[in-house]
């Protein structure tokens, strides 16, 4: 038989909050998330709180905006385009209106132990990270060189990750020697097409390698492996990618937007919370000035690079450093 999404979540919603009545469970907070519980707030004010379930405040999260998990995301949504014919509402009720860092599994994502690693390390022991390079870097076949960086991409390719400067990344780390590995797919027929053609432009480079998939192990491999990733988006409501990668010593290249300005901050212009490069612009002369620094550290600099790999590994993006913002959340509207 057919399956009605709107039917099933809208019943799920409603059987909630029936269990809490019938119950005689009277939590302090309901949090809800995106349109499929969306109808809980309203079946609770319109039915449920005037039969008896009094105590509970609700807290909706919105995870497509896309995603209003970072405090300057929450106001791009506000000044900017992101919310839609959202906006005027979310106008209205701005006081109300939060944005929250993502976090990272570290579970998932921990190079002291991850399993997809050849071997691990951490900000103690930082020498595997070159292992994990010479491995990824034999396995696709790209000639192992001191003092050439590996740079990164790994990313949907879709108009919200800035395509032409993914793009511009590749041409500018293969005019300045180094090695670029791009692991991305896109479900866009002519995005796809566009990177297949890069791919075959390239074909006789071997130092630049495009992937045009997606591989969970060769994901966390090559986070491990990069001494630069690129996030170049147009828009980011958070962002995991930068938050990984700096948990294993990958220094990310980003453009300021959301939840990536509220991470990574640029190491000449923001002191000793430094911890990445940035640039404002959506153009490749401006991607052009935050890359050609990082390659420029990289090669000029290796000990204080070490050190600020070192420093982003130590740096807690973990959700154990992000669940105190929801407590005091909570808290606020109690």
């Amino acid at each position: 038989g057919s399956y009605n999404e709107l039917e099933a979540y809208l019943y799920f919603s409603r059987a909630a909050l029936e269990y809490m009545l019938k119950s005689g469970r009277q939590p302090d907070i309901i949090h809800t998330h995106d349109w499929h519980t969306a109808a809980t707030g309203m079946l609770y004010w319109d039915v449920y709180n005037p039969m008896g379930l009094w105590r509970p405040q609700l807290v909706m999260t919105i995870h497509n905006l896309d995603n209003t998990v970072s405090p300057t995301y929450a106001q791009d949504t506000l000044n900017g385009a992101a919310a839609g014919w959202l906006k005027e509402c979310l106008a209205i009720h701005g006081s109300k209106f939060s944005g929250l860092i993502n976090g990272i599994d570290s579970g998932m994502w921990d190079p002291q132990r991850d399993c997809f690693l050849p071997a691990p390390f951490s900000s103690a022991s930082p020498d595997p990270k070159k292992l994990c390079k010479e491995y990824v870097l034999k396995g696709l076949g790209i000639p192992i060189e001191e003092g050439v960086p590996v740079v990164t991409c790994i990313s949907r390719l879709v108009p919200q990750k800035g395509i032409h400067l993914i793009k511009r990344a590749i041409y500018r780390t293969a005019e300045l020697g180094g090695i670029f590995i791009l692991l991305g797919s896109a479900p866009d027929d002519g995005i796809n097409h566009d990177f297949m053609n890069l791919r075959d432009e390239f074909a006789d480079d071997p130092k630049i390698k495009l992937l045009l998939m997606y591989s969970e192990s060769l994901a966390h491999q090559l986070y491990a492996a990069a001494d630069i990733i690129v996030v170049p988006s147009m828009f980011e409501p958070c962002g995991l990618t930068q938050l990984v990668s700096m948990q294993y010593g990958t220094i990310p290249v980003v453009r300021r937007t959301g939840g990536l300005a509220d991470t990574v901050f640029d190491v000449d212009q923001d002191g000793e919370e430094g911890n990445g490069f940035v640039f404002d612009g959506a153009d490749e002369g401006s991607l052009d000035s935050a890359l050609d620094r990082a390659i420029q550290y990289y090669k000029e600099k290796p000990e204080w690079w070490a050190q600020l790999s070192r420093s982003d590994m130590q740096l807690n993006n973990t959700w154990d450093s992000r669940a105190g913002a929801y407590v005091d959340l909570y808290q606020s509207i109690l």
